[in-house]
């Protein structure tokens, strides 16, 4: 199963709901394209759901860093939401938990950016 994204705006953030697979080739691919163009619009306030992303490879991982890192090179933000169990042991096991700003629900994540 290949990775979806869809992508809606609530009080000026973009909330990229993903599911699926972020792996090697399409996902991590599908995922770079989609900041990329987000950022291009002008919309620098990015909240990645991840409640439907099933598994996360090493190069999956590599992409959420990488878009962390071009957001806010950018002077964006990027923040995580609703990991699951297995994604939040992966960034936990990679130490980059504390590198994303991750919440668990959508409201505070939105009011926790900012304007």
């Amino acid at each position: 199963m290949s990775m979806k994204i869809s992508t809606r705006q609530v009080d000026g953030v973009t909330i990229m709901d993903l599911s699926g697979r972020i792996t090697l080739g399409e996902g991590s691919v599908q995922l770079r394209d989609a900041v990329r163009d987000l950022l291009s619009k002008g919309q620098k306030s990015i909240l990645l759901n991840l409640g439907d992303v099933n598994y996360i490879d090493s190069s999956g991982i590599g992409e959420l860093v990488s878009a962390f890192t071009t957001v806010r090179n950018q002077g964006g933000e990027l923040k995580l939401l609703n990991l699951t169990k297995k994604v939040h042991d992966l960034l936990q096991i990679t130490k980059l938990y504390t590198v994303f700003d991750i919440k668990d629900d959508e409201t505070s994540a939105i009011a926790s950016f900012t304007r």
